[in-house]
């Protein structure tokens, strides 16, 4: 009797778990409460959605009718009331406090579906995880045939933990279409990125129109066609055509600033200014320090800026506006007063990060504005450019936002700072006062390199994915109100196309979201990993390109005693088998598996590898030559 009643309380603890484990589940972001339970939700073949009639909500109950009606095949009716109705939304009539303004309460039940929130804004969140829990098939664009349309019993609550939640997208280095834009913010609010940093100005480009100041988009916006890497470019030549670019019209801005509201993003604009002006001062010299900019042209990816003595460059050309140029700063109010009317969002990111110092040291101008205002370097020359383009800002109502070198420049505590260099210029921002957005290199720059240099278009540093998963934005000691959240940023100067921007974010963006919305407490690598590859099934099937990198191995390379080489071979997943050849030979699940450090045969040119999960193959094909290994080792004495 006592074993019989013990293996009774075992079955009920057993089904608890079941009930209440959301392991089977593969929500990005993960949510902050989860609790599935008996059963499931089957599509009806006519399904009615009630859902809130309003402007706001158009966007909601769109997303959810189209994306269902499109993959599933089954009629879709959305009304604004109907107790029958399988799929309820609803806005609370006496508002959840817990859940904020964007977060949201998701009840399936084999009966029903219910979505609650305080906001349109977080319905619209309910709607995005409603339709991770659907079949990977709901991403199909065309109807699915022989699926399943089931969704898990499950009670989930969701609130953000940051309400900065943003990606960056450079479109200067390389032109990227208005279409192609809203392509980026319907990827990005799929997984509850609210925040858009649109860079419109740089070196290689001036993006937006600004009226009465015709040639920054006549001259400006186009360069020379090249391909190959960028920065190592030939200098064009005067025989080269300059069609290569494009910009967006205030029309264009409009909509796409209106496209972003309808799904609950905002678009954070940037004008980098002084330094990576060079597409403005092409455009109109006067704006510049050295009498030479009159022969300068914008730039293609050819090298402008010495870097080899560190930070800041030394420039090979000015590409700054002049500080002691009064003429800068009438510019900067024309481009400003329009860039604020254009946009919204409460802040200005006026760039400020990477401006050389060296033309500014020989410059007439610049001493005696140094002379009349009592500025004792370089620094605090940027800090008085910075200062006045804060006034210039905030005279627009608006906020003035800079990267972490306007913190050394000197700006005052109401400047924002978005910290790009490591989390170091962040934390002193924040303890000093700043309002501060957490984007640093060490977690969240995802142009970088995401696998080995020999299968990556080279950048100068990588970034996997499970250190992209490490991102805090909070760090230790900070105080919380001051750190608005964080964001990703993809500058694009090796990404010609959106298949590469594509490549680029996915599956790192979704680190970086997990990061800035999900609990702390609830960030586990061994939990997110196995969800990621449930999403890689539905990039697949939505035509979303993304990195198979952290399936590569990782190499580590050194010496021996005997000054042989030496290679230690690991993986980001701890489950994959590193299959190898040294015989030119292509390696599969037959082939030695890696055990421990590899000497490479005496005349052996070529490591190749694989990685599989027990006979699957995983990773890409990797082609090593021995001698790049020895490169490596050798540069590492």
């Amino acid at each position: 009797m006592k074993i019989w009643s013990t293996l009774v309380v075992l079955f009920i603890v057993i089904t608890m778990h079941a009930q209440t484990s959301p392991a089977s589940l593969a929500l990005i972001p993960e949510p902050v409460s989860v609790r599935t339970t008996k059963g499931q939700f089957t599509l009806p073949s006519q399904l009615v959605i009630a859902a809130p009639a309003s402007a706001e909500m158009k966007e909601v109950t769109g997303t959810l009718v189209h994306r269902l009606a499109t993959a599933t095949g089954v009629k879709v009716s959305a009304v604004s009331y109907s107790p029958a109705a399988s799929i309820q939304l609803e806005l609370n009539k006496v508002k959840d406090n817990k859940i904020g303004t964007e977060g949201y309460n998701l009840s399936v039940t084999p009966k029903k579906i219910q979505l609650k929130a305080n906001t349109p804004a977080g319905l619209f969140y309910a709607v995005q995880t409603l339709l991770q829990l659907f079949p990977k098939e709901i991403e199909s664009d065309s109807v699915m045939h022989h699926v399943a349309w089931n969704v898990p019993a499950v009670e989930i609550t969701d609130y953000p933990r940051f309400g900065w939640r943003g990606l960056m997208f450079d479109v200067t280095r390389h032109w990227f279409t208005k279409d192609e834009v809203k392509q980026f913010i319907d990827d990005m609010v799929r997984y509850k990125y609210n925040l858009l940093h649109l860079t419109l100005s740089n070196d290689e480009g001036w993006r937006i129109e600004i009226k009465g100041l015709p040639k920054l988009t006549e001259v400006g916006a186009w360069r020379v066609k090249k391909e190959g890497y960028f920065g190592t470019f030939s200098p064009p030549t005067p025989d080269e055509p300059r069609n290569y670019g494009g910009f967006y019209t205030q029309d264009d801005i409009r909509e796409l600033v209106q496209y972003a509201k309808a799904r609950f993003v905002n678009i954070l604009p940037e004008i980098d200014v002084p330094g990576h002006s060079l597409a403005a001062v092409v455009s109109y010299p006067e704006l510049s320090c050295t009498p030479d900019a009159k022969n300068y042209v914008v730039r293609s990816g050819e090298q402008i800026m010495d870097w080899s003595h560190g930070a800041p460059p030394i420039a090979l050309i000015d590409n700054t506006l002049c500080p002691a140029n009064e003429r800068v700063y009438g510019f900067l109010d024309t481009v400003i007063t329009q860039v604020a009317q254009l946009f919204p969002f409460e802040y200005i990111h006026m760039g400020g990060d990477e401006t050389p110092q060296n033309f500014w040291k020989k410059t007439p101008e610049i001493l005696e504005l140094m002379k009349r205002e009592g500025l004792k370097d370089m620094h605090e020359v940027q800090g008085y450019f910075e200062k006045r383009v804060e006034k210039i800002v905030q005279s627009k109502g608006k906020k003035f936002m800079g990267w972490d070198e306007i913190v050394e420049a000197g700006v005052t505590p109401t400047a924002g700072v978005m910290s790009w260099r490591g989390m170091k210029g962040g934390i002193e921002a924040a303890k000093t006062g700043h309002e501060v957005v957490m984007s640093p290199t060490t977690y969240a720059y995802l142009d970088y390199m995401q696998g080995d240099p020999i299968t990556e278009p080279k950048v100068y540093a990588s970034l996997r994915l499970n250190k992209a998963y490490e991102f805090e934005p909070l760090p230790e000691g900070v105080n919380a109100k001051y750190v608005k959240g964080g964001q990703g940023n993809l500058w694009t100067e090796q990404i010609a196309n959106m298949r590469t921007v594509q490549y680029m974010l996915w599956p790192r963006a979704l680190a970086i979201a997990e990061s800035v919305w999900s609990p702390k407490e609830k960030k586990n690598w061994n939990s997110f990993f196995p969800r990621v590859e449930q999403h890689f099934a539905r990039f697949d099937i939505a035509d979303r390109k993304y990195s198979p990198a952290v399936y590569d191995p990782i190499f580590e390379v050194s010496r021996n005693a005997d000054k042989s080489l030496k290679i230690t071979l690991s993986t980001e997943l701890p489950d994959l088998d590193i299959h190898y050849s040294f015989d030119n030979s292509f390696p599969d699940n037959h082939y030695p598996v890696y055990k421990g450090p590899l000497t490479p045969p005496k005349d052996a040119v070529m490591l190749k590898l694989i990685t599989y999960r027990g006979n699957k193959p995983m990773g890409r094909m990797i082609y090593m030559p021995i001698e790049e290994l020895n490169n490596r080792a050798d540069k590492k004495k």
